[in-house]
């Protein structure tokens, strides 16, 4: 294996069509400027299909009959390695194992010297429960776990001195379950099976997984940032990670997206730190006057330097581009920096889609006229979150849900929301919140005190501590409402139907208010709501055209015109925002607008743009 050595900026993005400079080829979006060395490739492969692995210590020494290539996903590699040709290749429970061998390359010093700094292997997505030997040792994650739960974030392993050799041993060993309690999106489970809008499991070694040098007392490679554009404010949220208590500075510069450290900052502060062993998150403030905030017509990035300096002077670095925006929802509207917005949406599902092929999604979604993409109840790439910040696209994203709600099911969906918050909270694209989707993993909404507690908190969670964010409790419709105050910053509502008629029917009932028999189910549960335009009202899925469960057109020029008459339709009424379902086909969903692996589209530029009324 050779080392890859690279210091890509932020600036810098993917070699496409689109770009004319490759991206950062690591999937996070928060740069720290040390070498790394991607340990992608051919891996030793090893189906464990008794689960023996552990008894035997295969971490130790075992033989590996197959190859597969990391990044990739267990079912890919069962396939390949028994050539299987069917689609599912495991039921109820699998566990596999990955090995290989690297040599270690000389570390990155940085200008501290060799006691400052350490090694670090980051795994971009792995799961849904990881476990990792390095030469035959069981490794500790960064917050201590022995097993990482969870196949949709990043997570790391710091690597001491005493564990390393000249040439190491990588041992990984994966398990996953149909388990209904894991948040699975919309991947299968023991209570709904693959086929309709249920699809197959894509899980495993599915991002990078790489060699770094890190400083022992640093930032983590994590930002959240809430902007207060009324006060000229930019609240940071970062996390330290100290193995030398002291004293020490924190020390943030903002520039121009496009600025180099040689220019003149737009701001720069120090703020002084006491700090213990272990892990802390700090907020800290900014001033950034006369800012220009970030929209879809306006899509302004700057750029963060962030340094942890302790008392000797040794450094640790992180950067991340930000835009200060606001959103809000009061009464009719959803308002962005104190100007309503109509929200021209789309349902995206990326199942088993590459970088690559997302990438161009996104653009495709932006041709259509989208200025938001609500990303369907599934963890992506987090480079992706960087380009909707660049093109300006508004993002709806979800928690991946469980499928059948109990108090291990919550306490799941808790620890994966907490998960993802941690690491896209820096993006404005991010703009809204579902908690759950048409109760899934909350099927007791209406009638369990405890499921309704659970999101009730969550909510409020949320608002105390992500501010910069709109919540919606439970999309589609089972709205929780307590002493007649939705927890919910949103109204939202499914509607499927093909027929122009009964279209106008179900808008007009919405914007009275109904609450019964609008959607499948009522939009409000709990205690009774009054809506009185309280709040925006969002048809958060609509059309479906071309899957067979919800009729209408299936060629392309009649789907076209039938969407010009929804859309007509929506924009006569009081309605803040709707999601057209959906981008691309995906297994039995053929309701796609855009293929699914060139981008290209089957309809007309602008079609799901809104005319202003």
């Amino acid at each position: 294996m050779h080392p890859t050595y690279c210091n890509f900026n932020l600036t810098e993005s993917h070699t496409d069509a689109h770009r004319a400079q490759p991206i950062n080829p690591l999937p996070r979006a928060v740069l720290r400027p040390n070498t790394y060395m991607l340990l992608d490739g051919e891996w030793r492969f090893a189906l464990d299909i008794d689960d023996r692995g552990l008894r035997e210590n295969w971490h130790l020494g075992h033989t590996y009959a197959h190859m597969a290539h990391w990044p990739g996903s267990v079912e890919e590699h069962i396939r390949q390695a028994h050539e299987q040709v069917q689609t599912t290749s495991w039921h109820d429970k699998v566990v596999v194992w990955y090995e290989r061998d690297f040599t270690l390359p000389e570390r990155d010093q940085n200008g501290t010297g060799l006691a400052q700094t350490l090694f670090q292997i980051t795994f971009g997505a792995c799961g849904y429960e990881t476990r990792v030997w390095l030469n035959g040792q069981l490794l500790r994650t960064v917050e201590n776990e022995d097993i990482h739960y969870g196949e949709y974030t990043s997570f790391s392993y710091e690597l001491g001195d005493n564990l390393l050799r000249t040439n190491n041993r990588l041992t990984v060993r994966i398990a996953d379950t149909m388990d209904a309690d894991i948040p699975r999106g919309k991947q299968e489970s023991l209570v709904y099976k693959r086929g309709g809008i249920w699809y197959q499991t894509y899980t495993g070694a599915v991002r990078s997984v790489w060699l770094e040098t890190v400083e022992r007392n640093r930032l983590r490679s994590r930002v959240g940032v809430v902007s207060i554009v009324e006060d000229e404010l930019v609240r940071f949220n970062l996390t330290t990670r100290i193995h030398d208590p002291g004293l020490y500075t924190l020390r943030l510069r903002v520039f121009e997206k496009n600025g180099t450290d040689t220019d003149a900052p737009l701001a720069t502060e120090d703020f002084p730190l006491r700090l213990e062993a272990g892990q802390k998150n700090q907020r800290v403030v900014v001033e950034l006057p006369k800012a220009r905030l970030w929209s879809p017509d306006d899509p302004h990035l700057y750029r963060l330097v962030a340094q942890l300096i302790d008392e000797a002077g040794h450094t640790s670095q992180i950067e991340a581009h930000f835009g200060l925006r606001k959103v809000e929802a009061r009464g009719c509207c959803v308002y962005l920096n104190g100007k309503s917005v109509y929200l021209d949406g789309i349902l995206y599902q990326p199942g088993t889609s590459t970088f690559e092929e997302i990438e161009r999604h996104f653009y495709a979604m932006q041709k259509l006229g989208c200025n938001l993409v609500r990303v369907h109840i599934a963890g992506i790439d987090p480079r992706l979150y960087n380009l909707a910040d660049e093109l300006g696209l508004l993002l709806w994203v979800e928690v991946p849900s469980p499928h059948r709600s109990n108090p291990q099911s919550r306490q799941n969906h808790r620890a994966e929301l907490d998960r993802m918050l941690a690491l896209i909270e820096t993006h404005p694209s991010v703009v809204i919140w579902s908690l759950y989707n048409e109760d899934w993993g909350a099927e007791d909404i209406a009638t369990n005190p405890d499921t309704q507690r659970y999101i009730i908190d969550t909510y409020h969670y949320m608002h105390i501590n992500h501010p910069q964010f709109l919540v919606v409790d439970n999309d589609g419709w089972k709205h929780i409402s307590l002493e007649g105050r939705l927890k919910s910053d949103l109204l939202t509502a499914h509607l499927y139907t093909p027929e122009i008629d009964h279209w106008r029917t179900l808008l007009d009932r919405l914007e009275r208010g109904d609450n019964e028999g609008v959607a499948v189910h009522p939009l409000v549960v709990g205690d009774p709501f009054f809506f009185r335009k309280q709040v925006p009202l969002i048809v958060s899925e609509w059309g479906g055209f071309g899957f067979a469960d919800y009729g209408g057109p299936t060629d392309s020029d009649d789907r076209a015109d039938r969407i010009r008459q929804f859309k007509e339709e929506l924009r006569a009424r009081s309605i803040a925002g709707d999601v057209y379902t959906q981008a691309t086909n995906i297994e039995d969903e053929r309701n796609g607008l855009i293929d699914p692996h060139t981008g290209e589209l089957s309809v007309p530029e602008g079609l799901l743009r809104s005319r202003p009324r």
